[in-house]
């Protein structure tokens, strides 16, 4: 079972999202467990405080060390096989592999972080791995760890209604998924394709590869770049090598032919 802790300012954020789709399903069928562990639980004082003003001038609060090395230690206590991830745009950036990687491990430990960051000697001693989920600014980690919690739980076996349903979504093998169609079979004069509809399942398969491919070079090219490719990619590469070279063939023919005529 894989074990997530979020380390968190505000808990009761992650109620609703505990509480629905594929994570509630985790759950419920033990394939997940999901807590949080309240930072101002370990501050000091009447007023909880979890921030304090930067040594050396700036704008904006620093996160203390005090409190989030009491929540760090106690959620490493808890669960002593996790590793302790901070949620930063410092961080390496997240993707499939990443996500991947993660899965394997028996629990992960979200330090969620707020304002300018957290103290510089809780990174260095406390901290495992630094993950941000893109090259821009939240107000907080909590948005990034529910992503990064849902992108590792897909991928967990059980947690999703087909057998292979994680193997196929997109960047799972630095390939986009295919178009997906379903009922009616006409929408708006706009018909789902004859292959999946013919039960021929060598077809179907070839299909969905041949798409899956066009979709990657068309959006995401830079995935092909340095992805190897089996001989049943390279073949339908070559075909529409082929396709291309005959279309421009014919339209320089064509544009050689229209100039003739006006000699």
């Amino acid at each position: 079972m894989m074990n997530f802790i979020v380390l968190t300012i505000f808990p009761e954020m992650f109620k609703p999202f505990w509480a629905q789709g594929i994570i509630k399903r985790a759950i419920e069928r033990n394939k997940i467990s999901a807590s949080t562990i309240n930072i101002r639980d370990f501050a000091e004082g009447r007023h909880k405080v979890t921030d304090d003003r930067p040594y050396g001038g700036g704008c904006g609060m620093v996160m203390k060390p005090e409190p989030l090395a009491g929540a760090i230690r106690l959620a490493q206590k808890k669960s002593p096989n996790s590793i302790t991830i901070q949620l930063t745009p410092q961080g390496r950036v997240f993707n499939q592999k990443t996500a991947q990687k993660l899965a394997l491990y028996d629990g992960l430990i979200l330090v969620c972080g707020r304002y300018e960051g957290i103290d510089e000697r809780i990174r260095l001693n406390l901290i495992d791995d630094e993950i941000s989920i893109g090259d821009y600014v939240l107000t907080g980690g909590e948005l990034a760890s529910m992503v990064l919690i849902d992108a590792v739980t897909r991928l967990i076996p059980g947690t999703l209604g087909g057998v292979d349903s994680a193997e196929k979504d997109s960047f799972s093998d630095d390939l986009l998924e295919h178009a997906q169609y379903t009922r009616p079979r006409t929408f708006e004069g706009e018909d789902v394709p004859e292959v999946l509809l013919s039960g021929n399942h060598k077809k179907i398969e070839e299909w969905k590869l041949e798409m899956s491919l066009i979709r990657t070079f068309l959006k995401r090219k830079d995935l092909l770049k340095n992805r190897p490719l089996s001989e049943q990619e390279i073949e339908i590469l070559k075909k529409w090598c082929l396709d291309i070279e005959k279309i421009i063939h014919s339209k320089t023919l064509h544009s050689t032919d229209a100039l003739s005529g006006c000699q």
